[in-house]
């Protein structure tokens, strides 16, 4: 018997990297999976990789910022499934234009609150109608160590620290309907989009400072560097009735970076 018999969810992002991970995890464990993508190829494939071991799933192309895109997408998770029970908003990510505020152009401010904070709200406003109408579920988002303590990227650093505020909020609003919100911050996952920047053998690690920096962690924090498949056990656990006890929480999934202090090469 799986942990997430009969249980209807959704993820955005989920044609790549942990969304992708979790959503077969949560196959694995019974659930049936709506994925939400804005990349057709991408969700397109990951749709029939699930399908073809067996799995119920379904690629729904959204745009995750744009309201009216969110809400056909929960209308369609509906229409094929019937109920909503988890939601898991994973879509997200920074800009290398994410420069110093006041060098910073306001369309880099808006795309980057808009694909991090803005898409968690879109999701919820839409989805969490149907979770109350299931008698409960739970809600998970994506925050990051950024949205902790400061960063040189003062957009995305905003937006995932939003992120904690907005899951609390909901924890607190929707622990009457048996809603549970809770967020995850991850370490350094190496994913289809970063993995190039956690490869030894890349030409560039001998003298880009940020993957020299990215090297010097794993060497000082050896759980720092994951796999999405890392993070994807957390999101079944905080999807599941095993973490009943968690609401309004950030799990922070960062391999001791946040526990220790080391920052010699020795």
């Amino acid at each position: 018997m799986g942990r997430l018999d009969g249980k209807v969810a959704f993820l955005t992002g989920a044609g790549a990297g942990i969304a992708k991970a979790s959503a077969k995890a949560f196959v694995r464990e019974g659930a049936k999976v709506a994925l939400l993508e804005v990349n057709r190829e991408t969700g397109k494939a990951a749709e029939q990789e699930i399908v073809a071991a067996g799995g119920e799933a379904i690629f729904i192309e959204t745009d995750v910022t744009d309201d009216a895109s969110v809400k056909r997408a929960v209308a369609a998770v509906i229409e094929r499934y019937g109920r909503l029970d988890i939601i898991v908003n994973c879509a997200g990510g920074s800009l290398a234009a994410d420069v110093p505020v006041h060098e910073m152009d306001l369309d880099i401010w808006h795309k980057t609150i808009g694909l991090n904070l803005l898409h968690p709200f879109l999701c919820c406003r839409h989805g969490i109608p149907h979770l109350i109408k299931a008698g409960g579920g739970s809600i998970i988002n994506f925050a990051s160590v950024l949205g902790q303590i400061g960063s040189e990227r003062p957009a995305y650093a905003a937006a995932k620290g939003g992120i904690v505020s907005f899951t609390k909020t909901l924890a607190a609003q929707y622990a009457q309907y048996g809603i549970r919100a809770n967020a995850i911050a991850p370490g350094g996952i190496r994913t289809e989009r970063t993995a190039s920047g956690w490869d030894d053998d890349n030409p560039a690690a001998a003298t880009d400072p940020r993957l020299i920096a990215r090297k010097l962690l794993v060497k000082n924090y050896p759980f720092s560097r994951g796999e999405p498949e890392d993070i994807a056990g957390v999101v079944v656990f905080l999807a599941s009735n095993e973490s009943r006890m968690f609401t309004g929480t950030t799990l922070d999934a960062l391999g001791g970076r946040n526990s220790y202090q080391k920052v010699s090469a020795d």
